[in-house]
């Protein structure tokens, strides 16, 4: 049952003051054997984090993915100070000549911005190029890893229109609340509700509100890929034709295994617009669903760029004063 709780908690997870009876009423098992599976996983760290997944544009956060081409002997000291920013949330070795791919974001108050956090940190790390592959189309971005080998090939990927909304300090208070790991325990929200002085009747409300407004992409459990023996993920870049490229994204979204799913600019010294994220238990796995993949996707060429070394997985830390502090240390140690 182990892989089916796995599952479950990938998905929609149930926003009650007892979620873990939900999950156990559905599979037929009792609640403290649900918990005492969850428990045991996240011991092993197969569960990474179970929290709320917010949409960092919608926060009025600007964001980037980045690739630096930087020496190899200069990649420990360029990955101390990359991993050093507060924004970043991910950061990988990958095999090509741009070797050190990040993603980062700022606060909509930052005074350096994006490009400027870019920039300095460029200068920085000696990095030799740079390119900034902002979001130019969002597709898919669904993290939920097959466990049980049941999921089908092919799934739809719905479009979410999403309603306005007024961020309130209370809304911010549950976004820096509901942004971190819950425990595995019988009521894990309970903590929260009683620090923000609310009614889980409130506290709910609100969440299902920023997920209607789009603020929140989902409440779920992220599993850590490689423990839960997805050893193969691989980022691949198409090379798709820009007037068809809705066209070509909707399709490659489509592909259980593909969790992210975006359109990114082109540049002369980078002909790939298309990126997905395909993940498979073995390379062998991962390659078969690329060479689907690439028979139903009308592109020039691809390429498959496999992560030689992680170096940063983490949720960025919204409304922190971390970012602000990084700021004016790098600020004042550049000048």
């Amino acid at each position: 049952m182990t892989d089916e709780i796995l599952s479950r908690i990938q998905k929609k997870f149930p926003l009650v003051a007892k979620p873990f009876e939900i999950i156990a009423d559905e599979l037929g098992m009792s609640e403290d054997e649900v918990l005492s599976i969850l428990q045991e996983q996240k011991k092993k760290n197969i569960i990474r984090q179970t929290s709320a997944i917010f949409d960092t544009k919608r926060l009025g956060y600007k964001s980037s993915l980045v690739a630096f081409k930087i020496a190899k002997e200069k990649i420990s000291d360029a990955v101390k100070i990359i991993n050093s920013h507060p924004g970043i949330s991910h950061n990988y070795e990958r095999n090509h000549d741009f070797n050190i791919w990040f993603t980062l974001a700022v606060p909509p108050h930052s005074k350096l911005g994006l490009d400027g956090t870019v920039s300095l940190l460029a200068k920085l790390t000696k990095a030799d190029e740079f390119i900034m592959l902002p979001t130019l189309k969002l597709f898919k971005i669904n993290v939920k890893l097959n466990t049980t080998g049941k999921d089908e090939k092919k799934e739809e990927v719905k479009k979410v229109v999403h309603t306005e909304i007024e961020m309130t300090p209370l809304h911010h208070a549950i976004v820096r609340a509901a942004q971190y790991d819950i425990e595995m325990i019988s009521e894990p929200f309970k903590k929260m509700v009683d620090e923000l002085g609310i009614d889980y009747e409130k506290f709910f409300s609100i969440l299902k509100e920023l997920q209607e407004a789009g603020v929140m992409r989902r409440f779920a459990s992220i599993l850590n890929h490689r423990k839960a023996g997805f050893n193969a993920n691989a980022m691949v870049v198409w090379d798709v034709d820009e007037t068809k490229g809705e066209e070509i994204g909707a399709k490659a979204a489509a592909f259980s295994a593909v969790s992210h799913c975006y359109l990114r600019p082109k540049y002369p010294n980078w002909p790939y617009n298309l990126f997905t994220m395909v993940h498979g238990k073995t390379k062998e796995e991962t390659d078969s669903i690329i060479a689907e993949m690439a028979k139903e996707i009308e592109s020039k060429s691809h390429m498959p760029l496999y992560s030689s070394r992680e170096f940063k997985k983490v949720r960025i830390e919204y409304f922190t004063k971390a970012m602000d502090e990084w700021e004016e240390k790098y600020q004042r140690g550049e000048s």
